[in-house]
Formats: structure tokens, sequence, C-alpha cells
């Protein structure tokens, strides 16, 4: 696969022991995406997702949809790079 959109998004809020990495890995098997999500020390969520620009920007619009109700702050940032996940996982 050539360059791929790669974006690192970080969850603040009510985002641990409320399913948020269970529902982002159901979330990601209805897009074309790979990455992981992990619960971080301090709280947060981060989220690395690659695939194609338009199918990455759908997945993390519909995590946020899902968990809205949980998340106070987004922070992201991303680029173009070669491809380096396969699949999607809970880490």
């Amino acid at each position: 696969m050539p360059d791929v959109r790669h974006e690192t998004v970080f969850f603040t809020g009510r985002v641990q022991g409320v399913g948020f990495r269970y529902t982002a890995l159901q979330v990601a098997k209805e897009f074309e995406v790979a990455g992981s999500v992990a619960n971080l020390t301090d709280g947060r969520v981060q989220l690395d997702v690659e695939g194609y620009a338009d199918e990455v920007m759908a997945f993390i619009a519909a995590v946020e949809e899902r968990m809205h109700g949980h998340v106070r702050k987004v922070e992201r940032s991303g680029g173009l790079r070669s491809a380096q996940f396969s699949g999607f996982v809970i880490k």
C-alpha cells in the first residue's frame, strides 16, 4: 500500500472504564482502517489509526459520535506515512 493517512487522537474525559476501547474496536470493523487503541496512565485514551484519508476521518468521527457523552476534549495530529499497522487491536 502506498502512503496512508495516519492520525493519533487523544481523548480526555470519562473515557476509561466505559467501554471506550471495545467500542473503538467494534467501530473499526465498519471501516477500512488499521491501528490500535489504548488506555494511558494519565486517564486519557490514545487512538492510532491509518488508512485512506476518508476512511480514517469517518472512523474517528464515528468513534467521537458513539462516545460523545464521555469525551470532554479531543487532540489530533497526523499526516501521511507508510503503513505500519495490520488490523485493529486493543492494547
